[in-house]
């Protein structure tokens, strides 16, 4: 079974809702343009026999033509020749071949009427092809762009970016510990120079303390001599 049933369904279809409805739009309009060019082939052929069949037709009445004319000139003929007998038999052959011209002129003018509307849906078949083809690259423009956005978020999301993440985290990690024992180092040099200061400091106080002791007695020693 085609999409289409006759042709004026493909005349009359709505290529956007065949689509909308399709699970498989892509293959849709493939079997869409597929079903149409058929039909345009069958359509052409069928014009191109209306069109054999139009020119067949003119040669018989273009031939009829010629033999009323000569039914007309053999029937003056026999008047002259007072054979009025003659001339009535040909002018009755010559009514013959005018009925059939009538007829064959009829049959013209439906060949004519006929390729006309062929000619019609010709056009119109070829209007709806484009159409369906116009949807086709859109469709696999479509298609393509998703294929590449599709392809573009399994990278984001795939376990390599998370891998990735992993390694700049332990690298990080890695910078941290060393960047610490740096700092470890700076540290030691830090209480190392305080406990210096400290013992300075305690050396200093000695000193202080004796000098102190000293100036007592020396003050308390001229106290006594002043006494």
């Amino acid at each position: 079974m085609g999409i289409f049933s006759r042709l004026t369904d493909i005349i009359n279809s709505n290529i956007s809702d065949v689509l909308d409805r399709a699970e498989d739009p892509k293959k849709m309009v493939r079997m869409v343009i597929q079903e149409m060019e058929d039909t345009l082939v069958e359509v052409r052929t069928s014009a191109a026999k209306t069109i054999a069949d139009r020119k067949d037709v003119e040669r018989q009445i273009k031939r009829m033509t010629e033999a009323q004319d000569s039914w007309a000139e053999k029937a003056e003929l026999a008047l002259r020749k007072g054979r009025e007998d003659l001339a009535k038999g040909a002018l009755i052959e010559k009514s013959q071949v005018a009925g059939m011209i009538k007829v064959m002129t009829e049959e013209l003018g439906v060949l004519g009427d006929g390729l006309a509307r062929h000619e019609e849906d010709i056009q119109k078949l070829e209007a709806k092809l484009k159409e369906a083809k116009a949807k086709q690259q859109t469709l696999l423009a479509r298609q393509e762009t998703a294929d590449n956005r599709l392809k573009v978020r399994k990278q984001v999301f795939s376990s390599k970016v998370d891998d990735a993440f992993a390694r700049f985290e332990r690298l990080e990690r890695r910078v941290d510990m060393t960047e610490g024992m740096v700092e470890s180092y700076d540290l030691s040099k830090g209480q190392a120079k305080s406990l210096d200061q400290e013992l300075a400091e305690l050396e200093a106080e000695d000193s202080v303390a004796e000098e102190l002791e000293a100036l007592k007695a020396k003050v308390a020693a001229k106290t006594d001599d002043a006494a």
